[in-house]
């Protein structure tokens, strides 16, 4: 192909989406992660940043000792408490941050793209509630049962139960997700297995070719 191959890579929280992401990294792939991108474009200064802060006030503030004339930057565990259990702050957030990560994210696959990159991969949890997803090569899905997703969430994400579960209601479900994917990675099992998924997705994609659609029961 004349162009890289652009992939979507997404999965509901504590699935494994961010382990996956570093493998490609680690293959070769260019990753661009909205999660990186998300904590860039809120630093203290940029226009996200005052717009926060404007709407939620200083208690999504970090606390502690700052220099004279600087902004503390933004807690993001505390500004997760606050949208996650409040729908209509969740828009707010949406709002005011969304535009601002779609506008650098594109700016970093362009880059990427003037710079011969093969495989562009966009990591995101919302490629599906926003459609971004359409307008790529294929979209890939970390799945796990929802049990486990909670379970994990709760023992290795650091998440109350009652967290957790507000997390996993924030997102599209699971349904929804395995419904819009191209290929599925099934994460329920040893990280052996996901990383074996992943290099016969990976031969095909590094070849400049697009797999055959994966859905695993």
């Amino acid at each position: 192909m004349n162009r890289p191959l652009v992939v979507g890579l997404t999965g509901g929280i504590a699935s494994g989406k961010s382990t996956i992401g570093k493998l490609l990294r680690e293959l070769g792939a260019t990753v661009v992660d909205a999660d990186e991108v998300a904590r860039a474009v809120v630093q203290p200064g940029q226009s996200a940043y005052r717009k926060l802060v404007a709407a939620f006030g200083s208690a999504i503030l970090a606390d502690g000792d700052f220099p004279a004339g600087s902004e503390p930057p933004l807690d993001r565990k505390k500004l997760a408490a606050r949208v996650f259990s409040d729908e209509d702050a969740r828009r707010t957030l949406n709002q005011i941050t969304h535009p601002e990560i779609a506008a650098e994210s594109a700016r970093r696959m362009q880059q990427a793209m003037a710079q011969g990159a093969a495989v562009i991969v966009y990591e995101a949890a919302l490629l599906i509630e926003n459609n971004i997803y359409q307008g790529m090569d294929g979209l890939l899905v970390v799945d796990i049962p929802e049990p486990l997703q909670l379970q994990r969430a709760v023992s290795r994400g650091g998440l109350s139960e009652a967290e957790a579960q507000a997390r996993i209601r924030s997102q599209v479900s699971r349904e929804a997700r395995r419904a819009a994917a191209t290929w599925i990675i099934d994460n329920q099992g040893s990280p052996e297995s996901a990383r074996e998924q992943l290099l016969l997705l990976w031969r095909e994609l590094s070849a400049g070719r697009l797999p055959a659609a994966q859905k695993p029961g």
